[in-house]
Formats: C-alpha cells, structure tokens, sequence
C-alpha cells in the first residue's frame, strides 16, 4: 500500500508568490494609467494616430517634390561647410572649457577627493542645478543679456555641459580612484599630490570618454542652439526654411546628419581605444 504526502508550501515559498503577485497588480496598475495618459493628451492635444499614418505617403511624396536638392541647393555648400565648421568647433570649444572647470568642481564634490562636506555639498548642488536646466533655457536666458551672438551659443553649450559633466566626472572619480586614494592617503602623500598621482592617472581615460561623449551631444544641441542664437548651421537653416528655400533646407539636413554621425563614429572608435 502506498501513500502520498502533500507538503505545505514554506513561508519564503509564500512569501515570494507574494511579491510575485503585487508587482503583477503594480505592473497592470501602471499599465492601465499608461494607457489613459496617452489617451487624455491625445484628445487635449487633438491627437489622431490614423491621420498621422494615413498622412505619411503625403509627406513622402511632398518632400521628394520640394525637398530633394538641387543645383542652386549645391552652389550653397561651400557656405554650409563653413557654416557647419563654426557649429562643430564652437561645440568642441565649449565641451573642452566646460570640462576643465568640471574637473575641478567634481575633485571639490567627490567623496574621494572632497577637502569637506561644505565644498563637496556646494559643488553638487551646482552641478544639480546647472544639469537640469535645457539648453534652449540657458540660450533664452543669455540670448536676452548678449543678444544673437556666437557668444550667446557658447554660453548656452558651456553651462550644461559643465553641468553634466561634473556628475559625469564626481561619479568617475567616487568609482575609480578610492583604493589608489586611500594607499597614497596612508604613505603621507599631499592633496596635490594624490590628485596627480592618484586621481588622474586612475580615471583619464574614462574623464576624455566623458568629453567625447559630450562634443556629440554639443554638435547636435548646437543646430537648435543656432535657430535662437542667429549662430552657426542653425542661423542658416533656419534663414533658408523661413524664406520658403526647402531644396536648400533638405540639403543642409543632409549636411548636419553626416556630419553627426561621422562625429559619432569618430568618437565611438577613440572611446572603444582608450577604454
């Protein structure tokens, strides 16, 4: 004769189907608020999703009738290419500066590297602040003080990358450099010291990844940054759309998207060899 046994389920076995099931009921719960979000701004923004497909074979043909480049379009190149130099060294100017000034804020608000909790405190309230304002904020803001400049772009590109960039480079230093830190901090070695010998050599290669990083996003910001600024590729672009010149709008497009993705190319080749 022969008898079977059911065991009770353990209490981690319980336990665990528990969890299980909330964050079943949280993940339809989200789901469901998802979907009549999208459904509240769709009708508050007249938002219809049919029309907009129904409307792209529309667009396409539109654009292949006005917008494919033509020889007029051509004869503007030299002055886009020149133009589109402006926007990228202006992009790597501003990267650069704002990575030196970042440095020194993140060795200020580092736990590593931090003289004390006051600077290291006021170097990230800084960098919080200066990261969460956009871009577009930053030129609006100097665009009133400076007016349409390249100056204006500049400043605009400065501060957020600064800002970025300091948590980039607090977060690089805190992850990278404790342990040589604390073996130069026990033999007696100096601030100045620690920083040159310790934090640098520890974390350069990661800090240029940063920097790199940050001049594609500057080269792509500063087109926007132009069409407020009266600077750069975006001066022009926006010149060329409002006098109603697509063919020459379409190929300055053409331009800045080449031109972005050899830049990130570039970038992403000399990341994989530093890294």
């Amino acid at each position: 004769m022969t008898s079977s046994s059911t065991s009770a389920p353990s209490p981690k076995l319980k336990e665990a189907n528990r969890f299980m099931l909330f964050n079943k009921v949280y993940l339809i719960l989200f789901l469901v608020g998802l979907i009549a979000l999208t459904t509240i701004t769709s009708a508050r923004t007249k938002f219809d999703g049919l029309d907009a497909i129904s409307a792209i074979p529309k667009v396409v043909a539109w654009s292949f009738q006005n917008s494919l480049p033509d020889a007029k379009a051509i004869e503007r190149l030299p002055k886009m290419l020149d133009k589109m130099v402006d926007t990228v060294f202006m992009s790597i100017m501003s990267s650069v500066v704002a990575a030196l000034f970042a440095f020194l804020f993140a060795l200020l608000g580092s736990t590593t590297t931090r003289p004390n909790g006051f600077f290291g405190g006021f170097s990230r309230t800084v960098a919080l602040i200066f990261r969460n304002i956009p871009v577009v904020a930053w030129a609006m803001i100097f665009l009133l003080t400076f007016g349409q400049s390249s100056f204006t772009g500049f400043l605009a590109l400065f501060f957020t990358s600064f800002g970025l960039l300091t948590r980039f480079f607090m977060e690089t230093i805190d992850e990278a450099s404790v342990s040589t830190v604390e073996a130069l901090r026990a033999s007696g070695a100096s601030y100045p010291q620690i920083i040159a010998q310790g934090v640098i050599p520890s974390t350069l290669p990661q800090l240029v990844s940063w920097i790199l990083y940050m001049i594609e996003v500057n080269i792509r910001s500063a087109t926007l940054v132009g069409l407020l600024t009266g600077s750069g590729i975006g001066f022009i672009f926006n010149l060329y759309y409002k006098s109603l010149q697509y063919k020459s709008s379409s190929l300055l497009v053409i331009l800045i998207m080449i031109v972005v993705l050899s830049i990130e190319i570039i970038s992403n080749t000399l990341r994989r060899k530093i890294l």
